[in-house]
């Protein structure tokens, strides 16, 4: 399967999805996740009218992106969706469009300091790590509200959504579902959930942002 093919292929089961959930397709954002992949791979992308890529690594965008951007100038938007360092936070607030991996104090103050300073204000995602699982960045459900608040009142950043990444051996849906709870009670319209083994569940519980890989680009070698 081309990539050209993989791109048409993810819209047409997100317009499907969307009409399962009686939503409309406009209200669901695709992010292509172009981590790993060279600008071989993304121009066909590109060429399909995909404008909203994510990568996971600052340092790999900083490389891989700018050329592209310089032949693309027409609205192409970057989200950074992997873990984001907070010596990091200058790069990302300078490149990205949007970050879906805000976490932890130490990162919310770095990211404050730069938007200030810069006068960039990329779209800003809290991380919840749904399954408590210790290897993964996120806030805990628990603390979700505390957290939501503290970036407001002491970091002076606006959070525009949450974002979630179920376990791998899971069923989605209960997660995506806690997910939409936080966001609602908390004020929160956007929702970055699923990505290409489960967006369609994602869409049925409300995510506005789905960041589709694989099922785009295909397999990708260990990174």
């Amino acid at each position: 399967m081309t990539n050209e093919s993989g791109i048409v292929a993810v819209r047409e089961e997100t317009v499907r999805a969307c009409r399962d959930a009686r939503r409309d397709p406009a209200s669901v954002t695709l992010v292509a996740i172009s981590k790993t992949f060279g600008a071989d791979a993304i121009e066909p992308v590109i060429a399909a009218g995909q404008r909203i890529f994510g990568e996971n690594r600052v340092q790999e965008a900083k490389t891989k992106w700018p050329p592209l951007l310089a032949v693309h100038p027409d609205g192409i938007s970057l989200h950074l969706v992997g873990a984001l360092q907070s010596n990091k936070a200058k790069d990302a607030v300078a490149l990205f469009d949007a970050i879906h991996s805000v976490d932890r104090a130490s990162l919310a103050e770095a990211l404050g300091k730069e938007i200030a300073k810069q006068g960039r204000r990329p779209l800003l995602f809290v991380e919840i790590n749904t399954g408590a699982e210790p290897q993964k960045g996120g806030v805990l459900p628990q603390d979700a509200d505390a957290f939501l608040a503290a970036c407001r009142d002491s970091y002076g950043i606006e959070i525009a959504g949450l974002m979630c990444i179920p376990p791998h051996a899971e069923a989605p849906a209960p997660h995506f579902a806690l997910t939409a709870k936080i966001a609602e009670r908390n004020g929160l319209k956007f929702l970055s959930m699923g990505m290409s083994s489960d967006f369609p569940t994602a869409i049925a519980f409300g995510a506005t942002h789905i960041r589709v890989g694989t099922a785009i680009f295909g397999g990708r070698a260990a990174h």
